[in-house]
């Protein structure tokens, strides 16, 4: 997986390719606690995003309680595959996926 980063003043874009798994989430995890302090918007973009487990899962809904703290969060261009995933687990009332 690949996680490219966008700062923009407050607001944060990050960028996913390949895979978010069991072996990549702790990657994505330590990125959000390095990046997070000082952002009031965050943004994720899945258009290169292939697939996501339920550890993938779980580093967003720990960003999405952080963010509810102290601004917003937005998931983008999710696949099918990926939107089908988020509405079996129920997270698509969760998170807010444009």
């Amino acid at each position: 997986m690949t996680i490219n980063k966008l700062v923009n003043g407050k607001e944060l874009i990050i960028s996913l390719a390949g895979r978010l798994d069991t072996t990549t989430a702790p990657e994505l995890d330590e990125e959000l606690k390095e990046s997070l302090k000082e952002v009031e918007d965050l943004k994720f973009d899945f258009a290169n995003l292939e697939y996501i487990s339920s550890a993938g899962l779980r580093v967003l809904l720990s960003a999405q309680k952080e963010m509810n703290k102290k601004g917003s969060m937005l998931v983008r261009n999710c696949s099918e595959e990926i939107k089908e995933i988020f509405e079996v687990t129920g997270f698509i009332d969760i998170l807010t996926i444009e």
